[in-house]
Order: C-alpha cells, then structure tokens, then sequence
C-alpha cells in the first residue's frame, strides 16, 4: 500500500451527532479527489458510505466504515463514524485507527449530545481534535454565537481557521485566518483580528520560535505548519473550520487544511508493553511489528472481516504472526484494502496504513498483532436488554449462531442465558441499538425473532455480617451422601484492597484464597485440622459459584460479598465431591438470607439536551422517576443539557418519552455508573415476581 513517507499519511476519524452531514462529507472528498464517481448521496440511498439496507432505510450510519484517498501527494483513511449515541462503541473503536478526530457540527443545530461525546471521548483516548462547522448554508444561522458556545464549551484553544463569507443562502466561500487576503468584504468575522492571537497560540509550544516572533521574525508557512501540528498534537489548539459539504463549498479548503494541521502517523506518540515494561511505538517499516484490530465486521459475503491499523513495522499476506488472542502464531491470509463496501487485494502494508483481513478466527476486536501488547480499547457497558426467541421452532441454534456473529462485531452487545428462567437475553446500549439488531438479524439471517420485556441487570448481596452451616446428608441404600460445610459471610466493599483485607486479626486461620474481580467475591479456606479434606474444596467453591450465578432471593447474579470456610465435617465412606458441593451452596444460601440480603440495582449517569423550554419538563420527570439532576449546561442555540443519575429501571424506554416531551428535538446519552441498593418496595415486588415465576416453573 503506502510506499511513500509515513509524514504524508492521514487517518482522520469523522465524528459527530446524527444529521451534521459527516456521511455526505465523506462521500463529497471521495468524489473530489477522484477516489469515486457519480454524486452519492444519503437521502436517495447511493451513499458511498451508507452502504447497508438498515443505513439506507433509516438514513444515518450505523457502523463505522473505512475509505481512503488521495490528495496533493497526502494519502487520507477516513472513518465515518455513527452520529447517534446507540452505537458510540463504533466511535470508540474508529478513535484506536487515527491520529486526529474531526468532529463536525450542525451550524443550524449546534453542539448536540453526540458532539460533546465524541469530542470527550477522543480526549479520554489521547487523540488530538479539530471542528468542522457544516451546512452553513442552512437558514437562520448565528456564527458568531455559535462560535462562541464551542469556546464556552471547549474554551479559547478553539481558534478559527478559516471564517466563512456569508451564511445561508449567501454562503460561497471561506478566508484564511493565517494569511487573511487583502479584501475581506462579507467575512462573518474579520479574520485580521483572529490572525496575531491565533498565530501566538500556535508558537506556544516552542519557545525559542515565540522569542523570535516577538522580537519581530515572523515564522514560515512550513515552519508554522510543522508548529500548528504540534500545537494541535498538544492539545493546546483546536483548530474550526467551515463548509457546506452538500454545495462543496469550502471542501478544498478544509483538504489544505488537514494536510497542514493533522498529525501524522510520526507525530502521535504511542505505547505498548513488552515483557512487562512500556515502550514506545516508531512508526517505521523497519521497526518490530505492531498492529492492532480496531474493528469487526461480519460480512454475507466474505463472511468476517478484521480491520487493522498497523503502528510499526509491515504486515505482509502469507507471513505467520504472534496474536495476543491466539495460542500459538497464526499464519495471515490475503491482506484487503478496504474502500467502504469494496475491497481488493494488497501484498503488504506499513506504518500508518489501515487494512482488512477475511476470515481469520483467531483475530477480534482489540487484538494485538505482533509482540508489543497495546492497551485494550474500553467499551461502555450494554445496559438493556431483551429477552429474545426465534418466532419459528427450531430455529434456536440458529438464533444462537446469528447473535454471536452479533456479539463478534459489535463489543457493546452481550449476549447471555438466565440461569433462572433460561431464556436468551441480548443486551445493548438502547432500545434502537437492539431494534437495528433484530433488523439485521432478519436481513441477514432471515431470522424473525420475538422479544420480551427489557431485563434489567439487578444484583444480589449482603448487608451485614452472619454465619452457619448446612449438613447435607442422604442415605438411599449403598453409599450415602455426606457433607457438612460451615461458613461466614461478611459484605465486601466495592474498591476493597484483597490483600489488605485478608489479615491475622480478621481470618486468624486463613491458609488460602480466591478472587473473582468481576464479582467481587472472595473465598477463604481457613479450614485446619483436616475436618474438611482439601479435594473437597473445590467441590465447595463450585458450589459458592452456582449460588453467585442462581442468586438466593430473586435470582440475580450475587456480588461484593465475602465467604469463609472454617469448619465442616466428613465421612470417610459417604462423602464426596456431589455432597460438598451441595453442602457449598445450600450453606451459601442459609447463611446469606441471614445476612441482611438485599437487591441492588445499576444507576446510570445520563445527558440530556433540550430545547430551553423543555427543561423544567426533564426536571420534573427526572424527580418522578427517582433520579436526581446534578446540573445543566449550555448547548449552544437554544438547547440545554441537563445532567442526571437515575436508575436504569426508569429510564429503559426513556427514548420515547423525550420524544414526546421534546416534540422530537431532545436527545440523550446513558452511561452505566454504579450499582446502589434499591428501594424496599421496589425491592418486594421484584422478589414477588421471581416467586411466582419460580413456583410456575417448579
């Protein structure tokens, strides 16, 4: 693929909220620079980008879609990310690929709540950011304003590239802020004011230059633009530029701009692990290999498709590689360069370069390529979830099938068994992210499937400390069954240091334990004199891990609790391994509904942006449904953000009752954020429920 210097490349992730026109954008600088024909467009289906028939049908971008081009000797990759928050993990993954995040906005609209997570997200993950301010040819704009919320928002690092001459109707064209031309008539803004602040704000980041430029020496255009990236690899200046990407109006522009300002592959410092100890990543072809996989695809055709961004190194077809999800090297097949829905065949690929591989089982999404491991990429937590069923009998292994192709591509959807009620439960971000999932399902596996209530991930645990035994004990004829377990329970904090914990004063006998982090559970063995002979503790544990999974009051997953085993008795004929393990898990369940046990629930953190007159509206159903509002924001325009903490169990089907309060111009963002205890009354009628359903199925 790249052959030439790895300076001239750029992967540029487009971000941003649904409708600010990042589809339309990509598809116009494919078009532009010749990398495509024709006049694509979303609204008529024949997007480059928006290629699949859920896009087409409901018009936006569900998944993340690579294309490349070339320009003024610069070879581009863009990623086109979703604009609605439901599918923010493919953003996520997009951001790993890239060296810079342009986040476009609506200039009509202004800063929605997409906007503000992509461009807080991009900084969680260390990417450098610019702002295209898009369709400023719509009616009733107010530039100056807007330009004024970014930096309300973001703060004065956000500095004006270009300005544009007119707005609306009257948009034809955009002037430079660096070199202003001698006539700016019609500029919204007079760029000779931006020029000198812009100009000292750049230079920041090396002294020596600001030195000379206040004694008069004005630095060059290549001298300025190899600071500009800098500045901008800092993080000390955002650079905004405007367009109308449906009339073109700025597009050539905003390619001279990313050439000069967007960071290269050799201007982002990454990092990786090796034997335990950091080390940087050089973006050279001649450097050890690292690559990563960013994002999987599972295509009807060519069935899974592995998309790689390749760090250091080349990865050549053919050649057998180290793959941190995989045993032993893997040997790679055909490498594919990826323009959207098409794909063709390349021999090899360099620093900077982003590629696809087909059908390749032992790679997934975060897998490092290589022998340098990279950071694992940090998905949000899927928090609704269905209940799912094929609609025709016996289709249940191919229901099965289908999903775990979804659970392959897609890192924000889980897919999981009810120990209890044994029902398939898909999980998501949102009720759209699954209404998009059953529609994929039925497109590409025709699979019509029926869906239940949503299931709320509740939890089980302890309030207080308690102990007891259980003494199973069965004689049927011939060997009996004999196991008797004692054990003490004590509630375990979230955060708790386990080593710390684990001392004389608190398990004077402790001889040896086990963590699981994902629960938070601890097992202590504090067992001495041989009461309990050691090959039955694990048959014990096992028994501690059904309850975790079958849950004690309702059947939820138990956590953040502690056991210890200190006494028991044995039998030298009738015990075995069955009877400790019963022993285990019927001594786990007496002694917890001793505990204090109660449920507890996940609390999510929300976003949500509304027109200003709605906001008292978001408050007072916020307050109906137990949540509490922890502040509001500025949106820009007209719109609010209120921030908010509220329990998941209300806010399921939130979607529609935004849209029904807002008229349809509200929209949010929900983030799991802790588990807390639920309310008692809640609490009883959940535990009803479970026993009802337990005593049907019995």
């Amino acid at each position: 693929m790249s052959k030439g210097n790895v300076e001239n490349i750029r992967n540029i992730a487009v971000c941003g909220h649904g409708s600010s026109g990042k589809t339309t954008l990509v598809d116009k600088l494919l078009v532009k620079t010749g990398a495509v024909s024709g006049n694509p467009g979303v609204d008529d289906g024949s997007s480059v980008c928006d290629f699949d028939p859920e896009e087409k049908h409901h018009k936006y971008t569900i998944e993340a879609k690579v294309v490349h081009f070339g320009h003024s000797g610069y070879r581009f990759h863009l990623l086109d990310t979703p604009g609605y928050p439901d599918f923010i993990g493919q953003t996520i993954a997009s951001l790993r690929a890239v060296e810079l995040t342009l986040v476009v906005i609506n200039a009509h609209s202004g800063i929605e709540v997409n906007t503000r997570r992509v461009f807080d997200e991009a900084g969680k993950a260390g990417i450098p950011r610019a702002i295209l301010i898009n369709k400023m040819d719509s009616d009733n704009l107010d530039f100056p304003a807007l330009v004024d919320s970014i930096r309300e928002l973001w703060g004065n690092r956000c500095a004006l590239f270009n300005v544009p001459v007119g707005q609306g109707a009257s948009f034809h064209g955009v002037m430079g802020t660096l070199k202003p031309p001698a006539d700016t008539t019609g500029a919204l803004i007079d760029p000779n004011v931006i020029r000198d602040p812009l100009i000292e704000s750049i230079i920041e980041v090396d002294e020596q230059v600001m030195e000379r430029y206040f004694e008069g020496e004005m630095p060059d255009d290549e001298q300025l633009a190899r600071l500009t990236r800098r500045a901008v690899v800092a993080g000390t200046v955002v650079p905004i530029l405007c367009c109308s990407a449906k009339s073109g109006v700025g597009l050539d522009e905003l390619l001279e701009g990313l050439e000069q300002f967007s960071p290269s592959p050799a201007d982002v410092r990454r990092a990786g692990t090796k034997d335990g100890n950091e080390v940087d990543i050089a973006p050279v072809a001649d450097g050890p290999l690292v690559a990563q996989v960013f994002r999987t695809r599972v295509d009807p055709f060519v069935q899974k498709l592995s998309f790689i961004r390749v760090f250091s190194g080349v990865l050549r077809k053919d050649m057998s590689v180290n793959v941190s999800t995989a045993r032993k090297p893997v040997k790679l097949g055909p490498l594919l360069e990826v323009q959207a829905s098409e794909t063709h065949a390349v021999d090899e690929a360099g620093p900077g370069d982003i590629i696809a591989i087909a059908k390749m089982d032992d790679l997934h999404t975060g897998s490092t390529i290589g022998d340098v491991e990279l950071p694992p990429v940090e998905f949000p937590t899927p928090m609704v979830g269905l209940a799912v069923m094929p609609k025709s009998r016996g289709d249940e292994t191919k229901l099965s099938g289908a999903l775990h192709k979804i659970v392959e591509e897609d890192p924000t959807f889980r897919l999981d068994r009810d120990s209890q009620t044994k029902e398939l439960v898909m999980t998501g971000m949102s009720e759209l992210h699954l209404t998009i999932i059953r529609e994929r399902l039925l497109r590409r596996d025709r699979l019509e499937v029926e869906t239940k209530e949503p299931k709320i991930p509740f939890r089980e645990t302890i309030q207080q400390n308690a102990e007891g035994m259980y003494r199973h004990k069965k004689q049927t004829g011939g060997r009996g069954q004999f196991g008797e377990v004692h054990i003490r329970m004590f509630p375990l904090p979230r955060g708790t240091e386990i080593e710390a914990y684990i001392t004389k004063e608190r398990f004077p006998s402790h001889k040896s334990h086990h963590y699981d982090a994902v629960n938070n559970f601890l097992w202590v063995d504090s067992v001495v004199g041989g009461v309990i002979p050691g090959n039955f503790l694990p048959a014990i544990e096992k028994g501690f891990k059904d309850r975790l999974t079958r849950g004690v009051i309702a059947g939820y997953q138990v956590q953040d609790l502690c056991v210890e085993v200190h006494f028991g008795k044995h039998h030298p004929v009738d015990s075995s391994e069955a009877a400790f393990k019963t022993a285990g898990s019927m001594a786990f369940k007496n002694v917890f509904l001793e505990a204090k046990p109660c449920l507890l629930e996940p609390v999510v953190n929300m976003e949500i942006t509304v027109p200003e007159n709605n906001v008292g509206d978001v408050y007072s159903d916020m307050s109906s449904r137990g949540g509490r509002v922890v502040g509001s924001d500025s949106a820009g325009g007209n719109l609010q953000t209120v921030r908010c903490v509220v329990p998941l169990r209300e806010v399921t089907t939130y979607a529609r009752t935004l849209s029904s309060i807002t008229g349809g111009q509200g929209s949010y963002t929900m983030e799991f954020d802790h588990y807390e205890v639920m309310p008692g009354n809640v609490q009883q009628e959940i535990m009803a429920k479970a026993k009802v359903q337990e005593d049907e199925e019995e």
